[in-house]
């Protein structure tokens, strides 16, 4: 149900902020996602076909990117909603869940090359050398096509996961270009399963990077430029500030940062200039603009006399 208007507006000398993500370009990763898929069945038979794990871990790569841009897709369709009566800060955290779930899936992605990699070290397996080096030659170029797409918006966490999958693909690609000419000009079939293991292990910084922070998103953690307890001492040396409690400060969103807390002021006469002042201070100190305090008498603790 859609709550009136009112309720979610933000009036003059508010935060700017609007609780829908409206200026993420869905173009970006429909092109992402329409280049992945044309490609993905192809290499997905190939690399069955032709018995190379390097292959098949880069095929792999490619589902899995389809399933991933297709899931940032959504999330970017669920992120632009207004905010309801239910999520009254409306949709934006869809991003960052998203993120998640593509580290997840790309966690173990990871694990299942590796384990059949080293299997295939104690049985290595005939493959067809040529048909990997055309194949991946074909992968790179389109990987190396959606990465650039990808890269054009750089501000959204959800898009960085889907291009962690990407690069994630090049490096696969690259691997089994390397392989398949090798296996092709020397027969040694253990270059496979090696250099299958040597991507996965790149793959897994890349991959935890994305797990934290999205991770510390949906955890309400503190923004990362944001130093918590210099917050603190700064709201404590405004003119005006005895102390600061119950402080709290988090992302709605990748990049829209929040903050509420009680205040203890001298005097609750001075309170609006108080405030004025503190809220230009987050802004141009800590890029904090949605803020919303509760001013308390100091020493009366518990006692609300005024609110923003």
């Amino acid at each position: 149900m859609n709550a009136p208007s009112h309720l979610h507006a933000h009036l003059k000398g508010d935060a700017k902020y609007r609780h829908q993500r409206a200026d993420r370009s869905l173009s970006i990763l429909a092109w992402a996602l329409g280049l992945t898929l044309l490609f993905a069945g192809v290499e997905v038979g190939a690399g069955f076909m032709s018995n190379s794990l390097a292959l098949i871990s880069d095929a792999g790569h490619m589902v899995t990117d389809a399933a991933s841009l297709g899931l940032a897709l959504f999330a970017q369709l669920i992120a632009r909603r207004p905010p309801s009566s239910r999520y009254s800060f409306g949709f934006g955290r869809a991003e960052a869940l998203a993120a998640f779930v593509n580290g997840l899936v790309m966690l173990l992605v990871v694990g299942w090359i590796v384990f059949e990699a080293v299997h295939r070290f104690s049985s290595p397996q005939p493959v067809a050398g040529g048909t990997v080096f055309v194949v991946a030659a074909i992968g790179l170029v389109v990987n190396l096509i959606v990465a650039w797409v990808l890269s054009k918006d750089r501000d959204s966490m959800n898009t960085r996961a889907a291009l962690v999958h990407v690069l994630g693909d090049m490096l696969g690609s690259v691997a089994a270009l390397v392989a398949g000419a090798v296996i092709y000009y020397t027969g040694w079939m253990r270059i496979d399963p090696l250099l299958s293991l040597i991507v996965s292990l790149l793959l897994l910084k890349s991959t935890y990077g994305i797990l934290r922070e999205s991770g510390h998103h949906l955890m309400e953690g503190v923004p990362a430029h944001i130093d918590y307890l210099q917050l603190g001492a700064d709201l404590e040396a405004v003119d005006g500030v005895v102390s600061v409690h119950d402080l709290h400060v988090w992302d709605m969103s990748p990049g829209e940062p929040a903050l509420i807390g009680h205040v203890e002021v001298t005097d609750l006469q001075h309170w609006p200039r108080v405030l004025k002042a503190i809220r230009t201070m987050l802004l141009e100190r800590h890029r904090i603009d949605h803020v919303t305090l509760q001013a308390e008498v100091a020493g009366r603790q518990g006692r609300p006399a005024g609110q923003r």
